[in-house]
């Protein structure tokens, strides 16, 4: 099978389970790790509905998800990284702004990636090398400075000792940009850079789950992903800080006061 084919997989796995959180009703969250970190049955019967048809596509597949613990090993020939639903506090909360995130990687490579956010319809994808689209058309960051676009960002609500940092660059960045947006989505966000609809994203500390697809869609679309300090994203279990954007306004970014440190 052909990373195109695996692509294919992805993306009819993640159609089938966009229906069990369309349909979904009578949600009740659980805490994980705080009261800002919630799940939902409907985050478990999403992944494993996905794991299930991922290892069907792949046999030996090995997964790497947010909820009940599968951690395989991030060197394994085939993994599958895999947000299930990604901004469950909005799902849980009925904003309807949550998405299906996974990532198809070998050896540590990310080789394709699909992001589904069932309430708009939207199905961005992309194959390294071979570009970034949108329910199939081309997509491209924006090519305007910082002070031109919209930056997004979120707020790493599961480390509060973060919260100092992100407010204030924060304010830096909506100093320095048209406006912020906090939409409640990392997978969303970093689309939200690939299709050019904002210049910048940052947060300070997020998970492999949150960004494997996305910033492979960024990057494809002709973006920068990097840790905020500008040095490469790890590949790892760590929750590293990231800055995403188009080369103008993550270069404008860098050189804000604290945007490089």
């Amino acid at each position: 099978m052909n990373v195109s084919d695996i692509l294919n997989a992805i993306t009819a796995a993640e159609r089938e389970a966009a229906a069990l959180i369309l349909q979904a009703h009578g949600i009740l969250a659980e805490c994980k790790s705080g009261h800002r970190d919630v799940v939902t049955e409907y985050d478990r019967r999403v992944q494993e509905l996905l794991t299930a048809r991922l290892s069907q596509a792949v046999p030996g597949a090995r997964f790497f998800c947010e909820e009940n613990d599968r951690h395989d090993d991030l060197n394994a020939e085939h993994l599958f990284i895999i947000d299930p639903i990604d901004g469950t506090m909005n799902f849980v909360r009925r904003l309807n702004h949550s998405c299906i995130s996974v990532a198809y990687c070998s050896r540590g490579e990310r080789l394709c990636g699909a992001v589904l956010n069932p309430y708009a319809e939207e199905l961005f994808t992309a194959v390294r090398g071979e570009g970034a689209f949108l329910n199939g058309k081309p997509i491209h960051v924006d090519e305007a400075p910082l002070s031109e676009t919209l930056v997004v960002c979120g707020t790493a609500p599961y480390s509060p000792e973060a919260v100092t940092d992100t407010f204030r660059l924060m304010e830096k960045a909506y100093r320095a940009s048209l406006d912020i947006r906090r939409q409640g989505s990392a997978a969303l966000d970093l689309c939200s850079v690939a299709a050019g609809r904002a210049g910048a994203y940052f947060e300070m500390a997020l998970s492999l789950w949150d960004y494997a697809a996305g910033t492979l869609l960024v990057e494809e679309a002709g973006g920068i992903c990097t840790r905020i300090d500008g040095s490469p994203l790890p590949f790892d279990a760590s929750r590293p800080t990231i800055l995403a954007g188009g080369p103008a306004a993550y270069a404008d970014f860098r050189r804000l006061p604290e945007g490089n440190s």
